[in-house]
């Protein structure tokens, strides 16, 4: 299916004006992202975290804020509160039965869309707390430190996370494409220009060569190019949907469909958690000041093959466990036995849900290594060539699995426009009589 044209967007009312609304709240995003906490040294922090604060927890959650985390502004926290609420209410899903039922319902849902937006302003509370303590503890980083600064801070960032948390849950109501997603995608793109101007810099001062240039852009284009094949490809289980008579006369014919398994089921979530916990090391070893501590982290350095190793061991781990929280074959099993449904030579019940889950673990592997070499491939350019990478694999499959969920839902609006319009067309002249006709 092609992408839509342009200039066809804007004339369905109804998605011109979900677009329009959703460039006007990221509009708003972008304005919040420049005004600046009060009390706070922005050249101060920025300084931090382009020298000791590399490595650590902190330049991870500067790369999601797009670069608002270091400029200290009031949308410091971004969506990320929200993103953290709600992947510990989908983590305990299997662990809490109660939770899993409520995920199920329709009610249920709706309740735990409430918990997490409690469980955020919590987050965003003691993170915002945190982030005051963190710049009084950098030297000219807070003109007059104290409880003030603090209660300043924690009242701020709070509702510049709550803000922002609103923004994106009136995008996913009101806008196109899912809201909280995209202002993670805004805060990655936003920083291209940055970076390319930072290559040109680079080009221009003779650190860079022309050639490597052009090598490293020709390896993005195939990485890119691949990104988008293994985001969308998938494995199909056939499955058969018998003849059955519903009663009155009424015959529901035989079906043949299939379940779509992604090869890459988890997306981005293994990169995430194997990189929060490979800093860890440098994040504590930066404020304890002890010197073993410092020792130890320099292994998982970007530079050091452990950190290779073991980040690549962390992402194929996280592959498989966050694959078997989010999906769960015995419940599609029961699913596919309710409705009298089965894959063809394989028995209902406990066969499928094993057959499901054995095709499951075959094809979370080639997932689990292609996560392996985006994560690592910006890395290893990085210090072989000597050139400056600005985007890690966990940013290219952000920025690739939002666009392309976001053009699914714009196609859809743009079919689903169609489809009415056939319907209120299809009587012809005739009267509003169909002119098709049926054998008998």
């Amino acid at each position: 299916m092609t992408a839509p044209r342009l200039p066809n967007l804007f004339k369905v009312p109804e998605l011109k004006e979900k677009i329009l609304f959703t460039l006007l709240c990221l509009v708003v995003y972008r304005i919040g992202a420049h005004i600046a906490t009060p009390g706070v040294n922005v050249q101060a922090l920025a300084d931090f975290l382009r020298n000791q604060g590399q490595g650590t927890l902190f330049s991870l959650y500067d790369l999601f804020a797009g670069g608002s985390f270091g400029r200290a502004t009031v949308f410091a926290l971004r969506i990320m509160p929200y993103i953290s609420a709600s992947i510990v209410f989908q983590l305990a899903g299997p662990v809490f039965p109660i939770i899993e039922k409520m995920q199920r319902d329709e009610e249920g849902k709706k309740t735990l869309t409430q918990w997490t937006r409690y469980v955020t302003v919590v987050l965003c509370v003691f993170q915002a707390y945190g982030f005051s303590i963190f710049t009084e503890q950098l030297t000219g980083a807070v003109a007059h430190p104290g409880w003030a600064f603090r209660m300043t801070t924690v009242l701020t960032l709070t509702t510049g996370g709550i803000f922002v948390m609103w923004l994106g849950e009136q995008i996913t109501e009101r806008g196109i494409g899912n809201g909280m997603s995209l202002l993670i995608f805004f805060s990655i793109v936003e920083r291209i220009l940055p970076e390319t101007v930072n290559t040109f810099e680079a080009l221009r001062s003779g650190t860079l060569s022309f050639p490597i240039l052009l090598v490293v852009l020709a390896m993005m284009t195939l990485v890119v190019a691949g990104t988008v094949a293994i985001t969308v490809a998938a494995r199909r289980i056939p499955v058969q949907i018998p003849r059955k008579v519903m009663g009155r006369g009424r015959i529901r014919e035989g079906q043949k469909t299939f379940i779509p398994l992604r090869i890459n089921s988890s997306g981005v979530m293994p990169i995430i958690f194997a990189q929060s916990l490979i800093i860890v090391p440098g994040t504590i070893a930066t404020f304890s000041g002890v010197q073993w501590l410092k020792s130890f982290a320099e292994y998982f350095n970007t530079t050091s093959v452990w950190y290779v190793v073991a980040t690549a061991i962390l992402i194929v781990f996280f592959a498989y466990f966050y694959t078997s929280i989010i999906f769960n074959p015995v419940d599609l099993a029961e699913n596919l036995k309710k409705q009298g449904a089965f894959i063809p030579g394989v028995k209902p019940g406990a066969a499928t849900a094993d057959y499901i889950d054995e095709v499951l673990t075959r094809i979370t592997l080639p997932g689990a290594i292609f996560l392996t070499f985006v994560a690592l491939l910006p890395i290893v350019v990085s210090n072989t060539l000597n050139m400056p990478f600005g985007f890690g694999g966990t940013a290219l499959l952000i920025v690739v699995g939002v666009a392309l969920d976001t053009v699914q839902q714009i196609q859809q609006h743009m079919l689903l426009r169609q489809y009415d319009g056939f319907m209120k067309g299809g009587g012809g002249g005739g009267g509003g009589t169909s002119r098709v006709r049926f054998r008998r």
